[in-house]
């Protein structure tokens, strides 16, 4: 190439001389140089096809090769289908067999039914009309007919049932009440003995003691003005009258109460007796008290181990102080409640802390400070449940009067606390009338069932002795008896621990020798 651009070079430089042998030359280069370019290009054509032939030939054997693939795996798999397809049509066969031949045994089963039935048919007309017959006779000869003698046998059958479950009931129930009877019993004593509780005899003070009547002119003051104050800023209703040495103070709220009797205390020390002072020292009492109902009902969570109980429920647990029931000191028994309730629960395996925290609150609707026509157990239910208490707690405090349904095993547990600390002997004191009517209404309760002579209310009230003739009452019905005055007792009367039905029946049989 080099040579050849030389010359090139020496043509166009001839040409330039302008010597006709230049230009020839020149010409001549030209040519050749454009032949050989041709050559070249045809080599390369000629390179590139041979390449390109070569790539075809590849891919068409590719495709090839692919193509031969697929058509061996669709005849595979039509090889497959078409195996599959005979075996079910061969399966489908022999079903079908199958299912004739069952459709020929069950036609010949059909026809030897109905030849049975036929059988049968005849049967119990022949039964039915020999039944009849049958039936005729006897009602000819035992001179009742079919209804009756079967009324009659019905009545008997369920005379006959009833002794004997009333029997097997009562054998269940001794059973029951003696195995009963010894793991509570067990574990009612072993309670107790753990809890050691003072005699609760304390009483909300109604009478003011003075040491002479002379300080009762005081007290009234001129024109009654110092009464009148001293009333209208306790709230109390104060009656001066002839009893010796002594005020009265009548209201329904104890804390009330005890705030008009410090208050008379301190002003009868004091000897300044006048409204401005009345109305500044009752103004004290009411914030000390205040202070030691909160004090009183902290430290009793603290002595109990009972936490995070509402402020407000702590205040009312502090009141408690100063209520009493049947001559029982509310905040005693309260505590006396919350002691059982954990021990008795650590005995069968419950919360202990969750018990004791029901047993001190049983009672918290007794202390409410405004009127409420709810029940105790209700309104301290709700008390519980308005103060974030839990719902356990809450259904012990509402049912422990059965004035709503248990639903936690607490709630009995609260129930049989409080009636053990209500009912040990000293710890309540009873009106006489409401003793003596509750005595006459046991009585005046068994003397209402047929067959009862007389009955007697003995033991303070805790034994019902019932005495029925013996030709009306069996020993079946006495028992019977027995359960259901129990039972009626349950349901229809309010009494402290547990009433015992005796009934008893005795036959008599008295002759005169002349």
């Amino acid at each position: 190439m080099e040579g050849m651009t030389l010359s090139i070079i020496v043509g166009v430089v001839g040409l330039a001389a302008g010597t006709g042998a230049g230009y020839f030359l020149f010409n001549s280069l030209l040519t050749r140089k454009k032949e050989a370019s041709i050559k070249e290009a045809e080599e390369k054509a000629e390179t590139l096809k041979q390449k390109k032939i070569l790539q075809a030939k590849e891919k068409f054997l590719e495709m090839k090769e692919e193509h031969e693939k697929n058509v061996k795996s669709r005849t595979s798999k039509l090889a497959q289908a078409e195996n599959k397809a005979n075996q079910l049509q061969s399966n489908l066969s022999k079903k079908i067999e199958q299912a004739n031949r069952k459709d020929k045994e069950l036609d010949n089963l059909r026809k030897n039914l109905e030849k049975q039935i036929e059988v049968a048919e005849k049967k119990q007309a022949s039964l039915e009309k020999n039944h009849k017959k049958a039936v005729s006779l006897l009602e000819e000869i035992s001179g009742i007919s079919q209804e009756e003698a079967k009324t009659q046998l019905m009545t008997q059958l369920q005379e006959d049932a009833r002794a004997a479950a009333q029997g097997e009931i009562q054998l269940i129930l001794d059973d029951a009440r003696l195995k009963a009877n010894q793991e509570a019993k067990k574990i009612v004593i072993q309670s107790i003995q753990r809890v050691a509780t003072e005699e609760a005899i304390e009483n909300s003070v109604s009478v003011f003691n003075i040491e002479n009547d002379d300080i009762k002119g005081r007290i009234i003051g001129r024109e009654g003005r110092n009464i009148r104050a001293l009333e209208g800023a306790t709230g109390v209703e104060i009656v001066v009258d002839d009893t010796p040495e002594a005020i009265i103070l009548s209201c329904f709220d104890p804390v009330r109460r005890e705030i008009a009797r410090l208050a008379l205390h301190q002003l009868v020390t004091d000897g300044r007796i006048h409204p401005a002072r009345i109305e500044e020292v009752v103004s004290k009492v009411r914030k000390s008290i205040e202070d030691e109902i909160m004090e009183v009902g902290k430290r009793t969570c603290i002595d109990l181990g009972i936490h995070g109980l509402n402020s407000e429920l702590v205040r009312m647990v502090g009141r408690m102080k100063y209520r009493s029931s049947y001559g029982q000191n509310l905040l005693q028994h309260s505590r006396e409640v919350a002691n059982l309730c954990s021990t008795m629960a650590a005995e069968l395996g419950l919360d202990p802390k969750l018990a004791k925290r029901a047993g001190l609150l049983h009672d918290i609707g007794k202390v409410p400070e405004d009127e409420n026509e709810l029940p105790h157990a209700i309104l301290g239910m709700k008390l519980c449940e308005k103060h974030g208490e839990k719902a356990e707690v809450c259904n012990a405090v509402g049912a422990h009067h059965d004035e709503i349904e248990m639903t936690t095993l607490i709630a009995p547990l609260v129930q049989v606390c409080d009636a053990i600390s209500g009912a040990r002997p000293g710890a309540r004191r009873e009106v006489v009338e409401s003793y003596i009517k509750r005595l006459q209404d046991l009585e005046n309760l068994a003397l209402e069932y047929p067959g009862v002579t007389k009955s007697f209310a003995i033991q303070a009230g805790r034994e019902l002795r019932v005495l029925v003739e013996a030709e009306k009452v069996s020993d079946e019905q006495a028992s019977s008896l027995s359960f259901e005055i129990s039972q009626r007792i349950q349901n229809e009367m309010t009494y402290p621990g547990q009433v015992k039905i005796t009934v008893i029946r005795e036959m008599r049989s008295v002759n005169y020798a002349r």
